[in-house]
């Protein structure tokens, strides 16, 4: 089930990619904001280390004991990130502007790729390692899968913000 919802996910952030113009993907509404196009790195970036993570709690056994903080539990109950802007480490990173829509979609292509695969092993094995995320303690293969399942409806929030910009352009 959260195979399906995740790939659903991604599915609204590659079929979005159609509806934008390369010029528009690049457009950032402040100084300090990111660009749709620099948005969609950051996912690409951050999923696919989620997904590492994923892979390193499938080959281990560390870290049996060792529990997410409250606030991760809480959002796991919830399944969705709080309704408030966060900022992570990525924050102040100056991520690059695409040069075409297409070096987005193929990553994001890959990932779809990738969790279809990531799940055959979370169905068919038990996920007991754990590692350890960077604010919220430690999640097992199935919360990482979770979380940036999350992660990626999350900001689902700050593109339509940036859309909301881009529309008073016109």
């Amino acid at each position: 089930m959260l195979v399906n919802h995740f790939k659903q996910t991604l599915d609204i952030w590659i079929n979005a990619l159609d509806d934008y113009q390369l010029a528009r993907l690049c457009i950032k509404p402040s100084p300090t904001a990111w660009s749709l196009g620099q948005l969609y790195f950051h996912l690409i970036k951050n999923t696919e280390f989620y997904l590492e993570q994923v892979e390193i709690c499938l080959s281990t056994d560390d870290h049996l004991s060792d529990q997410p903080s409250q606030e991760a539990v809480e959002m796991f109950e919830r399944n969705e990130f709080p309704n408030e802007i966060i900022e992570g480490p990525d924050t102040d990173v100056d991520f690059p502007q695409p040069k075409s829509s297409e070096e987005l979609r193929k990553p994001l292509a890959h990932l779809k790729e990738q969790i279809q695969s990531l799940a055959y092993w979370i169905s068919n094995r038990r996920y007991s390692g754990k590692t350890k995320h960077p604010g919220l303690g430690y999640f097992n293969a199935y919360e990482w899968l979770q979380f940036a399942e999350m992660h990626l409806r999350h900001h689902l929030r700050q593109k339509k913000r940036i859309e909301d910009f881009l529309n008073t352009l016109h």
